[in-house]
């Protein structure tokens, strides 16, 4: 099997190509992919070290906006298009896959004129622009949150898959518990709630967290807070300059980066994140309760759709990152947390929602659109 990959800009479109494509090759060995991108730092680190050959064309969203920045934007966005088309041509793939991003919009498109099969995945509940636009000239799209559907009317063919991610359902013993409370300073006693905004880090949510914090708020549980790389020195300078020693602090630990993260969470009573695709797919595997902030947008509120689709079944609370503060986060983590019947049914309500065969869904569909 011959198969290309479109996929660019974040992690969130790029690691679930990655899943699908080494799916592909678990099952046909012998099979050829390469992923197409814009190049980006991330991509090439991503694609490279999952073992798989990066090309690159031009590809950037369109802006309402008139300037001679955004023109000229356009005009190298135009020529990705004969990039795209001519690496098809050589490659000549049985399927071309897009899981997401401006990049999308060009090689399913080249696709589509080359009469190539093509597919899509979405992974928010409420479809992105490229996908929109693309919706007639893609065989199938497959999706990560079922409620999807009713805002893709015009597809040719929608299948409910799920999303492709590496974090999996785990039981840790109590030795292991005890070992990472006692590498991050964790007490046995308390509830933890595991805070945190992707790899970047979300300054609301660390903010909401500085500030609960300072008041000494949660005697009621422990805070577990990953700030992002770039913001910790930040955060830990404003606690500094109001005499908090972010090192020892009441209930809260706080650090850069959670780098185990699959373990973290499987041992979190609650979580306070973003409402990002994958944050979502994998709080559902884990069977994790949350409270969503999600991230802001001017120009559409995807991630607030997804985190709605999880409050509506029960399994999340939302506060909206403009409404957000130390005081409100609080009363909301305290009215779950000392809740066991709470915790245990929101639980339930995301585990429901969890799909654990997600390649396996997508491995089939993709030999049903060549066959």
């Amino acid at each position: 099997m011959k198969v290309v990959i479109a996929a660019a800009g974040t992690g969130g479109h790029i690691n679930p190509g990655i899943a699908i494509a080494n799916k592909i090759k678990e099952e046909e060995p012998d099979s050829e992919i390469i992923f197409i991108g814009t190049g980006k730092k991330l991509e090439k680190d991503l694609t490279s070290r999952a073992g798989y050959e990066l090309k690159a064309i031009d590809a950037y969203g369109f802006s309402r906006k008139i300037s001679l920045e955004n023109i000229k934007k356009t005009i190298k966005t135009l020529k990705g298009f004969k990039q795209a088309k001519k690496i098809l041509e050589e490659f000549k793939p049985d399927v071309v896959i897009g899981t997401g991003g401006y990049i999308c919009g060009a090689v399913i498109s080249s696709a589509h004129k080359l009469k190539i099969p093509t597919m899509l995945h979405e992974s928010n509940a409420y479809p992105g622009l490229a996908v929109k636009m693309l919706v007639k000239k893609t065989d199938t799209i497959l999706l990560g949150i079922e409620e999807t559907k009713n805002n893709l009317k015009n597809a040719k063919r929608l299948v409910y898959t799920g999303t492709p991610t590496k974090v999996k359902q785990i039981s840790l013993s109590e030795n292991e518990k005890n070992k990472i409370r006692s590498e991050l300073n964790l007490n046995s006693d308390l509830p933890l709630v595991f805070a945190f905004g992707g790899s970047q880090g979300a300054k609301a949510i660390n903010n909401a967290v500085v500030e609960i914090a300072k008041k000494k708020l949660n005697a009621n549980y422990q805070l577990l807070l990953a700030t992002g790389q770039e913001q910790y020195e930040g955060v830990k300078q404003e606690l500094k300059e109001a005499g908090f020693d972010i090192d020892n602090l009441q209930n809260i630990k706080i650090c850069p980066y959670i780098y185990n993260i699959t373990e973290i969470l499987s041992m979190a009573n609650l979580v306070v994140a973003r409402s990002g695709a994958m944050t979502l797919t994998e709080l559902a595997i884990m069977g994790k309760p949350a409270i969503f902030v999600p991230l802001p947008s001017s120009s559409s509120n995807r991630q607030e759709d997804n985190a709605r689709v999880f409050e509506k079944r029960g399994a999340a609370k939302v506060i909206l990152n403009n409404d957000l503060n130390g005081d409100n986060l609080d009363k909301e983590i305290n009215s779950i947390v000392t809740d066991n019947a709470l915790l245990d049914k929101m639980g339930k309500a995301a585990n429901k929602m969890a799909v654990y065969n997600a390649e396996d869904r997508i491995y089939e569909e993709i030999k049903k659109v060549i066959h």
